[in-house]
């Protein structure tokens, strides 16, 4: 049975210590006859992203090519000697040129961007990879190096007709080592795929997204995707102990190294976290795992100012310290989407113009109690928090996590969305959204909204429209770039640059860091014939 904490006094209720009683806080009336966290936001289990359920009934978008005005690249153009020496390779069922199995992978999920290329190839091992790489290069045919396709920058698929490199056959897990905490697996692994498996020994994945049940860890190792537990267990740039790439001559290199420490020259793998795919293509990675924490506290939290936002996000840091695992910020109107387009919704029976998701993970239940129960009785007494709810029963974690996972997905129900990743100072973290809502007042805007990571700047800026619309494209670029800049933020803080922010690199990078990724890019891929048109164009 769940205690209730009212707001006139801020004690706690007798029994309130024990594992089994957590506690709802604000009007206890609204609760009556509601389960425990009686949490509604779980209409649909899944919470990874399916393009196929995306593109299902949805019109193509316009060719890449042709809505940016980009001109081809001096690449040869895939032959008939071409195809028949990929199939002699890899075989005829792993090499793919139908146009209707094509859509999904020259289709990004956000549906933004779309390629007209004519192969997908399937390799399952490095050496097949090499080959393909070694031959593409010889042959000036540019490649595609695809992962689960959940990128949100148009990184992932073609502009012209690349060939496309899909990793999703190298899924096999190498080793585990729970002793030392590492993993060992291919590149083609989905990411709940090795969370699940890590489980079972102990540990869980440093890196946990919406996407999860569909991307790939070579695709997040190629973004340096931030996610949900960054705040916590850092970026993957500290928690990739090695790697395996292919190059775009076919030259394989070997860093996958399993070591904690190793401090023998150029740390080489860091040229591959992080580039995108335009630089080699990974094939095996080894992973830092944290240890599966044994008590889990998820509270989710009303407000109506961004100043109570930023003093919830205060004290937490000050009161659950080193258990803080996740500090999410969601606004109103996202989840009036999920609510509308999805059927979720909020475990408060009241709304609020902020909602905030905090998450804390431990190894001792008793103690971790008490620091929750410490930091709710503050904030309720402090009149920061207006309304909340706190589980620790896993189903109802869960549920609550899913209204925060599935943000993204509730937004592109329909419409068209322009998605910006950004980070920016806390002080000047949300201020984007009321800016960018005054700017596109006179335009056909269905909503703006704001929500992310806050606990470590990064914020997802959505603004969705009836259809693509040019008018509020050009409103908005570069002038969020600009806007973020100017207040010394980053114009990608996790999704990467890819395509779609390759000419706005100069808003985040010196010249003089742009030049010398320029000749990186150069002296490892001289031809350019690795993802083209993206990061460094």
């Amino acid at each position: 049975m769940m205690q209730v904490l009212r707001r006139v006094a801020a004690v706690r209720p007798s029994g309130a210590s024990s594992r089994n009683n957590k506690w709802l806080f604000g009007e206890g009336s609204k609760f009556a006859g509601r389960s425990a966290v009686s949490c509604h936001c779980c209409a649909s289990s899944s919470s990874s992203r399916s393009g196929d359920a995306q593109a299902a009934g949805r019109v193509r978008p316009e060719l890449t090519a042709l809505r940016y005005k980009v001109e081809r690249g001096p690449y040869a153009e895939l032959g008939q000697r071409d195809e028949s020496f990929f199939r002699s390779l890899l075989g005829e069922d792993r090499v793919i040129t139908e146009p209707d199995e094509c859509d999904s992978y020259n289709i990004d999920w956000l549906r933004s961007v779309r390629g007209l290329f004519r192969i997908v190839l399937k390799p399952k091992n490095t050496d097949e990879v090499s080959t393909i790489m070694s031959y593409c290069n010889e042959k000036r045919l540019a490649v595609c190096p695809q992962s689960g396709n959940t990128g949100l920058v148009g990184g992932s698929v073609p502009v012209f007709d690349e060939v496309v490199l899909s990793m999703k056959l190298m899924n096999r897990i190498i080793d585990t080592d729970p002793l030392a905490g590492v993993l060992v697996c291919e590149s083609g692994c989905v990411l709940q795929t090795l969370d699940e498996h890590l489980n079972k020994h102990g540990m869980l994945m440093p890196l946990d997204l919406g996407a999860k049940g569909s991307c790939l860890i070579g695709g997040n190792v190629s973004t340096n995707a931030g996610g949900l537990r960054l705040l916590r267990y850092g970026n993957l740039h500290g928690n990739i102990l090695g790697l395996e790439a292919v190059l775009a001559s076919g030259k394989v290199i070997d860093c996958l190294n399993t070591l904690k420490k190793d401090n023998t020259g150029y740390h080489l793998k860091h040229l591959f976290v992080g580039s995108e795919g335009t630089l080699g293509v990974v094939t095996k990675v080894a992973i830092q795992c944290p240890s599966l924490p044994k008590a889990v506290n998820v509270a989710f939290l009303g407000m109506n100012s961004w100043d109570s936002v930023m003093k919830t996000y205060r004290l937490a840091k000050s009161e659950l310290s080193e258990i803080l695992s996740a500090c999410e910020i969601i606004d109103r109107k996202s989840v009036e989407n999920a609510r509308d387009t999805l059927g979720l919704r909020s475990p408060l029976a009241s709304e609020h113009e902020y909602y905030v998701l905090i998450e804390t993970s431990g190894s001792e239940a008793r103690h971790d109690d008490e620091k929750v129960s410490a930091f709710l009785e503050k904030a309720m007494s402090d009149g920061v928090v207006d309304d909340g709810t706190v589980t620790s029963e896993p189903s109802k974690v869960r549920n609550i996590w899913e209204l925060r996972e599935r943000m993204s997905e509730s937004q592109t129900a329909e419409g068209y969305l322009f998605k910006y990743d950004i980070s920016l100072p806390l002080q000047d973290y949300y201020s984007i959204v009321p800016a960018v809502r005054e700017r596109l007042k006179d335009c056909n805007v269905r909503f703006v909204t704001g929500f992310g990571h806050v606990g470590d700047g990064n914020l997802h800026l959505q603004i969705n429209t009836p259809d693509f619309d040019q008018t509020v494209h050009d409103m908005l670029e570069p002038w969020v770039f600009d806007y973020t800049s100017k207040r010394r933020g980053s114009i990608s803080a996790e999704h990467g640059i890819g395509f779609k922010k390759a000419k706005y690199l100069h808003y985040s990078k010196d010249g003089s860091a742009i030049e010398l990724m320029r000749t990186i890019k150069a002296t490892m891929d001289p031809n350019g014939i690795l993802n083209p048109y993206k990061v460094v164009c």
